[in-house]
Parts: structure tokens; C-alpha cells; sequence
């Protein structure tokens, strides 16, 4: 297994925050990771996302909502064909400090093919991402 955690501090309250990230269809204003996303966020149901990392090819996938607790948590399971060749499991969790919130994004690689996976790419994506949150829910 190989992780990748970053953490932003943003300036509005969870439930702002939480309204911005959970408006998925949004997504192409604002997140240069996941460019395009549809479908209802809600547990067991499935999302469409397009995730965009510099220096690659554009790539879709269709993950399954594990985790929706409104201003809390978003989590989902991502698989490539099969389980155990290349699964992520992503999340994002938001906690109120310091009058505002704690926003962490995460996740979790398994798989044959992880060995493959450039964690440093991976960082800096989320790492864009939380930047571009931040500007958005702090506007």
C-alpha cells in the first residue's frame, strides 16, 4: 500500500467548504485535477470523474461512493478493470479549527500496479486542487 495525504487550512466553515466540493457538475470552473465529474454524490452510488495530472494523458473513471457525511467526509473507491490490479481509495475530510476548516485529501493505492504510481505527481495534483478549493470557498 503507498499513501498520499496534504492538508490545506481554508478560510470559510466546513459547510461552505463542503457545498464547493460536493458540486461536482462545478468542477471544470475551478479544479485542475479532476476537470470534469458527474453524477450524485451519495453512498453506493457511482461518479463519472476525468482526472487530469501534468505530463499525462487525461483519464477517466467511474468510482464508488463509500463515505458522503455532509461537512465531514467524502470518500470513494476507484478501480482500474479489476480489484487488486490498481485500486485508490480517495477521500477528503473536512474538521472546523481555527474558524474555519482543516481540509485534508488523501488516498490510499493497493494493487500489482501501484509500484508504477509517482507519488510526487500525485501530491502536487492534490495539492493544485486544494489550492483551487480553497480560493473558491474563501471567495
Amino acid at each position: 500500500m503507498r499513501e498520499v495525504v496534504t492538508e490545506i487550512h481554508i478560510n470559510a466553515s466546513p459547510a461552505k467548504v463542503w457545498a464547493v466540493l460536493t458540486a461536482n457538475e462545478q468542477w471544470a470552473a475551478w479544479n485542475p485535477f479532476i476537470t470534469k465529474s458527474s453524477g450524485t454524490i451519495v453512498v453506493s452510488g457511482k461518479i463519472t470523474n476525468t482526472m487530469e495530472m501534468k505530463g499525462q494523458k487525461p483519464m477517466t473513471f467511474s468510482p464508488t461512493v463509500l463515505k458522503a457525511d455532509e461537512a465531514q467526509e467524502l470518500r470513494w473507491l476507484g478501480r482500474l478493470l479489476l480489484p487488486g490490479i490498481f485500486d485508490g481509495e480517495h477521500y477528503f475530510k473536512l474538521e472546523a479549527k481555527d474558524g474555519g476548516t482543516l481540509f485534508t485529501q488523501g488516498e490510499k493505492f493497493t494493487g500489482i500496479l501501484v509500484g508504477m504510481l509517482n507519488l510526487e505527481d500525485v501530491k502536487a495534483s492534490f495539492g493544485e486542487l486544494n489550492q483551487s478549493l480553497k480560493k473558491r470557498a474563501e471567495a
